[in-house]
């Protein structure tokens, strides 16, 4: 694929990944009730979530994705059921002054599925992948080669984009220490997740 072609799309993704939505909302809140490691299964969902997109558009699955409309609605809600039921550990959660990077909230592969199903139920990623996809590169000439070059680019860009943002929510999160901090930032995460939900559901 050409070089100026890789380009534009990389740009493109770029900035809609960092346009603020319930991903960046989740990944954030995950990330300041978490920590980083706590963060990085929900990054890597949205990541799958938009590889799935991609697959689809590559393939010409794009009217398949729409005539499964009511899966990705189940799929949707279920995401923001769980992104609740987050948000509900988080406002509970007592951190210590010893533990204040030690939040208990979910297994990995849950936290993973959760940011999944974010990306699956956002509409943005859907018209980005199905809509505007198709007028920066001409799927019907897309390579094996040239496919692998968009899923690399795909994930290059969203972990450094994606992965920034629960970085610098991770360096805020260890500047508090003391418990009543910890307290105040973990129910400001679980607020923010639970917004996160509500976006979801709400698009």
């Amino acid at each position: 694929m050409e070089p100026t072609t890789l380009a534009a799309f990389a740009l493109a993704l770029t900035l809609a990944a960092a346009s603020p939505g319930p991903g960046i909302a989740a990944v954030v809140a995950r990330a300041l009730g978490a920590g980083f490691r706590g963060a990085v299964p929900m990054v890597l969902g949205l990541v799958a979530g938009d590889l799935v997109y991609l697959s689809f558009a590559a393939f010409g699955l794009a009217a398949l994705a729409a005539s499964f409309g009511g899966v990705f609605l189940v799929v949707k809600y279920a995401g923001a059921a769980y992104l609740i039921w987050l948000a509900v550990r988080l406002w509970r959660a007592e951190p210590s002054a010893q533990a204040v990077g030690a939040v208990a909230t979910g297994r990995p592969w849950r936290t993973f599925l959760a940011g999944l199903s974010v990306t699956l139920g956002n509409p943005k990623v859907m018209v980005f992948y199905l809509a505007l996809l198709p007028s920066l590169i001409d799927l019907e000439r897309l390579t094996a080669l040239g496919f692998a070059e968009l899923i690399a680019v795909v994930i290059v860009v969203l972990l450094v984009v994606v992965g920034g943002y629960a970085a610098a929510a991770a360096r805020a999160r260890d500047l508090f220490r003391s418990p009543r901090a910890m307290k105040l930032m973990n129910r400001g995460a679980g607020t923010m997740m639970a917004g996160a939900a509500v976006a979801v559901v709400a698009k």
